[in-house]
């Protein structure tokens, strides 16, 4: 839970106080806009009502002079309603109205005024419904008389008083429900940042398997969770891989290292021959040279899987690289009684690492010579280059004994050999290349089964 402090001290919080500050600010110019234009709309009503009457008056006065005018005034004096009406004489005394008596000052000067005066009629003169405030408009006509029209207000002003009450309350429940609404949306995001927050927490402390939990909202933050995952996935997958290969590279090169020293240690005896003792050398040699290139492999797959080699990607012609290297590989699988059977598509330049690609083709060329060996029949190695919905299929089979499908998968790990003796050389990290070339790729690496033998399925995608 978090406190207020603490929730103001977030950047969420600050913006979502930012966004509800801006809104009250606008919905009350809104709210006080429509307020202020409806007072005025009701006023501009009311003078309207008054000119209108005026101009009748002014009709009447024309036709029938200043007796017709006093009739028709006294006729709008009777009617029910707000409205406030008054003729006199030149000397000012009253001939017709609903009011007892108007300012001097209203009457000496024409135009438009607003008093107080007294409602009487059935109003004592405690009670508060007795005052008035009146809008009206002043003349002096020809001959002399004063006419005065126009509105008692109170009832606007009334209107008014409940407009600006209930705009006070709706900017009160504004602020009300905004804030509610921002501090629930705020701990809201906050809480999503915080499983975030909790999941980095245990991951540093070691629980590499903890993951962002994701919802079913499928909102940024479930696509946020998500690519995080993968990427946590991803790091969990390297992490393992490290281990494993630590693990795979004091195993396998412990044994190959006491053999060197112990070749050595032999060799330095007394007694021993020269000719034992270059023997010797030119094993420890040949045994160095497998190291290095232990090595070499190791660090060609880690740069691979790190990416740093998309930069060399350009366009190349796949055929031409398998050709070339069949044609390397030949002589080396006639020396073995191995023949190579070629079906290579001309296919359009694909955009990799040359480099990459054709080591990949070397080791799976390499594997198929080694296993085919072990063939019933004359061994064969076909290799194929084709193109499949746009994907690039390159496939290197064998009919030797094949890899049994429980260890399929295991095959494309680092130092994984099939074979338990080991006399045969190699470092297991063949296939492991070539997995970490088509996963840079974009592609795949598949094992098949030849009937007999073993078939590698090397797919790269048109797009990577």
């Amino acid at each position: 839970m978090h406190s207020f402090w603490q929730l103001w001290r977030t950047t969420t919080f600050r913006l979502t106080a930012l966004l509800i500050l801006m809104f009250v600010v606008f919905a009350v110019s809104i709210l006080g806009y429509i307020a202020y234009e409806t007072s005025i709309m009701i006023q501009r009503q009311q003078l309207n009502a008054i000119d209108q009457e005026i101009s009748q008056l002014n009709n009447q006065y024309q036709r029938q002079g200043s007796r017709g005018l006093v009739l028709a005034l006294q006729r709008m004096a009777r009617r029910p309603g707000p409205g406030i009406y008054y003729v006199a004489d030149q000397n000012g005394i009253a001939l017709a109205g609903n009011v007892n008596e108007i300012p001097i000052d209203v009457l000496q000067n024409p135009g438009t005024h607003t008093y107080n005066y007294d409602r009487g009629g059935e109003y004592k003169a405690d009670d508060p419904r007795a005052g008035g405030v009146a809008l009206v408009k002043s003349f002096i006509l020809p001959t002399g008389f004063h006419l005065v029209v126009g509105r008692d207000i109170v009832e606007r002003r009334g209107f008014s008083a409940v407009i600006i009450q209930a705009f006070a309350w709706g900017v009160l429940w504004i602020i009300v429900l905004s804030v509610i609404v921002g501090v629930y949306s705020a701990r809201s995001v906050l809480k999503r940042v915080d499983a975030v927050s909790d999941t980095a927490s245990k991951i540093m402390s070691g629980v590499m398997s903890e993951r962002i939990p994701v919802t079913k909202r499928n909102d940024e933050f479930d696509r946020l969770a998500e690519n995080l995952n993968a990427m946590l996935d991803r790091i969990e997958q390297l992490m393992q891989g490290l281990k494993e290969v630590t693990d795979n590279v004091a195993h396998d090169l412990k044994t190959p290292l006491t053999r060197l020293r112990n070749r050595v240690e032999g060799a330095l005896k007394d007694g021993t021959t020269k000719t034992a003792q270059r023997e010797a050398l030119e094993t420890t040699i040949e045994e160095c040279d497998q190291l290095i290139r232990t090595f070499n492999a190791l660090l060609l797959i880690a740069r691979v899987e790190a990416g740093s080699s998309t930069s060399a990607f350009t366009p190349l012609k796949l055929d031409a690289i398998a050709a070339d290297i069949t044609e390397l590989y030949e002589p080396v699988a006639e020396d073995s009684g191995i023949s190579i059977k070629t079906d290579l598509a001309d296919l359009p330049e694909y955009n990799g690492s040359r480099e990459l690609i054709g080591q990949a083709l070397v080791n799976l060329v390499e594997n198929a010579i080694k296993y085919a060996k072990g063939a019933v029949g004359d061994p064969t190695i076909n290799i194929s280059l084709r193109s499949v919905g746009g994907d690039v299929i390159i496939d290197v089979g064998d009919n030797g004994p094949g890899i049994p499908e429980e260890d399929r998968e295991r095959v494309l790990e680092r130092f994984v050999r099939l074979e338990k003796s080991r006399s045969e050389p190699g470092s297991g990290l063949g296939l492991s290349l070539v997995a970490a070339v088509a996963r840079l790729h974009k592609g795949k690496v598949e094992i098949l089964d030849n009937q007999p033998g073993a078939l590698i399925r090397l797919t790269l995608p048109s797009e990577n």
